[in-house]
């Protein structure tokens, strides 16, 4: 059996299978063009299409090593050799062409040949009733039929998806570890189907040659299909000659990592080696899922992405972390991985910050999510779904995470009510959307109908209604004063898509006139939300539309100056930028971008001058439409995500920037006039957003900021050029006079507190408890000073609350400082510590004198 690396596979198997007449394809993004799969989660993934008879292959038969991501057994991951997030799945594919017999014979002529598997080690298991397999299996391969596992529908049958669609029998390949399991009831007689873990099973080969209909009929498809995949991380094992995938070169690199930031040896305990496995398969998936556009968020694939990364900070903590650390393994992950996946190169200084961002948001809430743990198990073995929620809710805590804290401290959590809240906020939400709706059943009916647009060369065209709905029905005509969505045979009118909003104008008739209040799209079609002003409208009528032109115009600038902004944010910040979200109107344009950092004075006036320069060179804006692939060789920006036809129009700006966009532009950059960036801000993690605006618009600001600087030199009574200076000296005397009120205000606490020192003197106590409000750290720890030194000999605590938090300050002169501190927080469920002669901490919740006095007496007893 030859000895490769993970590299090395990757390289044989593509190989092997284009020397079998393969087409060899790179793997797809791991966010697929699929609305109903949130990841790539398998090798067939970027053929589905192709299964289902939805597309005809461009390749008869295919190969590809596909990145992938799977979470449905996330508590599994680290504690079995076999479960990952993040895997590379090797596959081979015939589309129509060759089917089972060929399928065994490549998977066999590889394993045995290819990589000299010792073909003794080898078992297969097969559908029940597949004796087409078993008789491809036995006489044409050779193998002892003994070593042959019929199963069931559950164990060797695919599909399908659904209640219908393609399906098929499988069979399995595996590999005989040869290992003693202790789990094993029968040792002697143990095959595949025991499922004691001494077999692995390394391919499996799906035979898509049925369909099964609605009723549950099983048929034969005309086109049968093959679909197969290995596992590089288990067949990696079996070559490296190792009994865990963590053990292969494609994770040990990540463990030695951990062993060097967290001071542990791997092997040692195997608390900590789940740890360390956790960390490296989660560092593995962050990266990718990065590097593909995946930003943490809330919602959908960042909200797995943030629970990845969560999860591998909590599980670094159990190890000591108290400070950001996954993010130093990017480096690591792309020495072993890129080679072949030259995204996580290209990208790593933004999938560093991602993570590291990502890390010190989570610390700050961690410790306060922690201690609410610590709170409700102090009383009750159960968490409710109620706590649950706001654990996740407030402080950031997947309940993945929170499952994994109650089976160490054994308390239970309510799943069911926990999901309960989660669905009752999604549905908050979704009403909270407020969603545009019209009958769609009525346009469905004309879905085969596409209106032709000629708003590229023109702002008017003659045109014919073709339908028209009102008040949700189809009607026939539609009367003054009234409002209806039409569609027309041709329009002028842009629909709003692609983050340009839609046009308006007019609607001229025979005998009246209708407003165009709004244009959107439907499938082929362009809805115009109309009111007609005077007379009546009526299906079939030959109207003239015109388009506010003025208004389109505006939008051109905007457009064509955020595709300015785009390139000229890429070339200042880095290649990482890519655009995560636009809106184009008349009045302002807002660009969503990929950046990590609020960007400095000095980045957005070298933007805005890049912008500026190449209008003032008044470039010629051109559109050509080509196919996809030429496009993307010519380096052509697309927006991440978004789905486009094998045909796309392409706009250019010179050499400066070229973009895939249907909107509508400017005809030559001078139109814009100028470009203005109004502000720019954080919306999410490593999401910032630019708002500018261009042409008249900046006109009406700049003369709105003189206007601004003639009240305020009037008010100020001095010249515009003093304005700033005179500005610095009402500061100045402001911060001064706060200074002094602060000084008295400290003054009148001192005051408070030397009282309460002589009344706990008199009264023969060991301690001094007082509350204080509003100051800072600074002047907490000068009063517990000040406080320590008249009372004496003793323990002085001070308090103090803000926002239903509590924090405080001990000093003592009986070198207990730290101990106090500990147990007076660990009581309100906080956090406190430090030295003996003075320490701190703090709690969520009031505070509550009489409770903490009587700890302190109990304590100084």
């Amino acid at each position: 059996m030859k000895n490769l690396s993970s590299e090395q596979i990757r390289k044989e198997f593509l190989e092997f299978f284009k020397s079998k007449g393969h087409e060899i394809l790179p793997s797809i993004s791991l966010i697929p063009d699929d609305p109903q799969l949130l990841f790539t989660v398998a090798g067939m993934v970027p053929f589905k299409k192709i299964f289902w008879g939805l597309e005809d292959p461009k390749y008869p038969r295919v190969a590809t090593v596909q990145k992938c991501i799977r979470t449905n057994d996330i508590e599994n991951v680290g504690r079995t050799p076999r479960h990952h997030t993040f895997f590379e799945m090797l596959g081979n594919f015939s589309f129509g062409d060759y089917f089972k017999k060929e399928a065994i014979e490549y998977a066999w002529e590889f394993l045995t040949q290819r990589l000299e598997i010792d073909p003794s080690r080898l078992w297969v298991s097969i559908y029940k009733d597949d004796d087409e397999a078993f008789e491809i299996w036995t006489k044409d391969i050779g193998i002892d039929p003994r070593k042959i596992v019929r199963m069931g529908k559950e164990d060797n049958f695919w599909g399908p998806v659904g209640p219908s669609g393609p399906c098929g029998p499988d069979s399995e390949i595996f590999y005989d570890l040869k290992i003693p399991v202790k789990e094993c009831p029968d040792p002697d007689k143990c095959t595949p189907a025991c499922g004691c873990n001494r077999f692995l099973e390394i391919w499996n080969l799906v035979f898509t040659g049925l369909y099964q209909d609605e009723n549950g009929n099983i048929g034969e498809l005309k086109r049968k299909n093959i679909d197969t995949g290995m596992g590089l991380e288990r067949i990696a094992s079996v070559l490296q000659g190792v009994k865990s995938n963590f053990e292969t070169d494609l994770f040990m690199p990540l463990i030695h990592k951990s062993e060097n930031i967290f001071s542990v040896k791997y092997g040692a305990q195997e608390s900590t080696d789940i740890s360390m496995r956790i960390i490296a398969d989660h560092a593995r998936a962050a990266t990718f899922l990065i590097a593909d556009g995946v930003s943490p968020s809330n919602t959908e694939r960042g909200y797995v992405l943030r629970r990845l990364i969560r999860r591998a900070v909590r599980y670094g903590q159990l190890m000591g972390a108290d400070e950001p650390f996954l993010y130093k393994y990017v480096s690591t992950v792309e020495e072993i991985m890129g080679k072949s996946y030259p995204e996580i190169v290209e990208r790593r200084s933004f999938i560093v910050e991602t993570i590291k961002n990502e890390e010190e948001r989570f610390l700050k809430t961690l410790d306060q999510g922690l201690a609410m743990v610590e709170r409700i198990i102090s009383t009750s073995k159960n968490i409710s779904g109620e706590e649950a929620f706001k654990l996740y809710d407030t402080y950031g805590m997947p309940l993945d995470i929170l499952l994994d804290i109650s089976n160490e401290k054994n308390v239970q959590v309510d799943v069911e009510s926990f999901n309960r809240h989660m669905e009752e906020q999604k549905r908050r939400s979704r009403e909270n959307l407020g969603v545009q709706s019209f009958v769609d059943s009525i346009y469905e009916s004309i879905s085969n109908f596409k209106t032709e647009f000629v708003g590229y060369e023109s702002f008017e065209s003659e045109s014919k209604i073709v339908a028209m709905i009102s008040n949700g029905e189809e009607t026939g005509s539609v009367l003054s004063g009234n409002e209806a969505e039409v569609i027309f045979d041709k329009t002028p009118f842009y629909a709003e898509m692609g983050g340009q909003v839609g046009d308006t104008g007019r609607c001229e008739f025979s005998g009246g006139y209708a407003s165009v209040i709004d244009t959107y799209q439907k499938a082929n079609l362009h809805i115009h939300k109309i009111k007609v002003e005077s007379g009546t409208l009526r299906i079939g009528m030959n109207v003239k539309l015109i388009v506010d032109e003025r208004r389109r115009k505006s939008i051109a600038r905007n457009h064509t100056a955020t595709h300015l902004l785009q390139a000229a944010l890429q070339k200042v910040l880095g290649d990482h930028v890519r655009q995560f979200g636009s809106y184009v109107g008349p009045e302002k344009l807002r660009f969503d971008f990929t950046h990590n950092s609020p960007l400095t004075p000095e980045e957005i006036e070298k933007i805005i001058m890049m912008v500026n320069d190449e209008i003032l060179k008044a470039i010629d804006v051109k559109t050509k439409i080509m196919p996809l692939e030429e496009a993307k060789k010519i380096g052509a920006m697309a927006l991440f995500g978004e789905k486009y036809s094998d045909t796309v129009r392409v706009v250019f700006v010179d050499d400066f920037s070229k973009e895939l966009c249907g909107g509508t532009h400017v005809s030559n950059t001078g139109e814009i006039g100028i470009f203005m960036i109004t502000s720019e801000r954080g919306v999410s993690a490593g999401v910032r957003r630019i708002e500018a605006t261009t042409g008249t618009n900046v006109l009406k600001i700049l003369l709105d900021q003189s206007k601004m600087i003639e009240n305020l030199s009037s008010k100020l009574s001095c010249q515009k050029e003093e304005i700033e200076n005179k500005v610095k000296i009402l500061i100045d005397e402001n911060q001064e006079l706060i200074r002094e009120n602060g000084t008295l205000r400290k003054n009148l606490i001192l005051q408070n507190v030397k009282e309460q020192c002589e009344n706990s003197r008199k009264n023969g106590k060991k301690f001094v408890i007082t509350k204080v409000e509003n100051l800072n750290s600074s002047d907490l720890r000068d009063v517990a000073d000040d406080a320590l030194r008249i009372f004496g000999k003793g323990v002085v605590v001070i308090l103090q609350e803000n926002d239903e938090k509590t924090t405080f300050i001990v000093k003592s002169t009986l070198n207990n400082a730290n101990e106090i501190a500990s147990n007076l927080s660990k009581h309100f469920g906080g956090k406190g510590g430090g030295k003996g002669e003075m320490a701190q901490g703090g709690w969520n919740g009031k505070v509550d004198t009489g409770k903490v006095e009587k700890i302190l007496e109990e304590l100084l007893k």
